[in-house]
């Protein structure tokens, strides 16, 4: 038999593992596209401009620009790229080779600018970058309140960098919580009734 206090202790336990529990991340890697694809709304959940894929062998120098993985990469074309995400995400993540430096930039869904991070160096390519620094630099954001774009800038005429292994984390739905919250409510209740029926 379960007492009131240990039932309470029980449910707020679990109700607090519940919302601690984050959303899984999804990883994009590009290799399903063609070499020269111009990304738009091609991937579920995002739309991006200003992005073309390179594949190693073809159009992309990966003695210099190694993806991370895999053979295809996407660098930025004509100006920076901007992703555009149909829910926010609490995490944007990226693993970037870049000829000059680069800042990714995060906005709420009003357009204003919620932070921003800079690559460590100037150029990290794998043989005539700088001193110190790698290819694959992971640059990352993270806001609970939901990020719902993001750029990226190098140079302003683009061809400055190549991006893999997109990741994102979604912010939790509310609902869930909500949903799970009211559960564990009705055990709360559950247990004073049937307290209360057997002190009577």
């Amino acid at each position: 038999m379960i007492h009131r206090a240990g039932l309470i202790r029980t449910v707020a336990f679990a109700f607090a593992a519940l919302a601690a529990t984050p959303s899984a991340a999804s990883v994009t890697d590009f290799e399903s596209f063609l070499d020269g694809t111009e990304l738009t709304d091609q991937i579920p959940g995002m739309t991006i401009a200003n992005a073309s894929i390179l594949s190693a062998g073809i159009s992309l120098n990966e003695l210099e620009f190694p993806p991370r993985s895999g053979s295809n990469v996407v660098s930025d074309n004509g100006g920076p790229i901007s992703i555009v995400f149909d829910q926010p995400q609490s995490l944007v993540a990226g693993y970037l080779t870049y000829v000059s430096p680069l800042t990714l930039s995060a906005f709420d869904g009003l357009g204003n600018l919620l932070g921003e991070a800079s690559s460590g160096f100037g150029s990290n390519l794998e043989l005539s970058g700088d001193a110190g620094s790698t290819p694959n630099e992971l640059i990352q954001l993270a806001f609970a309140v939901g990020i719902r774009s993001v750029t990226i800038r190098g140079d302003a005429a683009g061809g400055s960098f190549a991006l893999d292994d997109l990741t994102v984390t979604p912010v939790p739905e509310p609902s869930a919580l909500l949903l799970a919250g009211s559960g564990l409510v009705g055990l709360i209740l559950a247990g004073r009734s049937s307290g209360s029926a057997r002190e009577s």
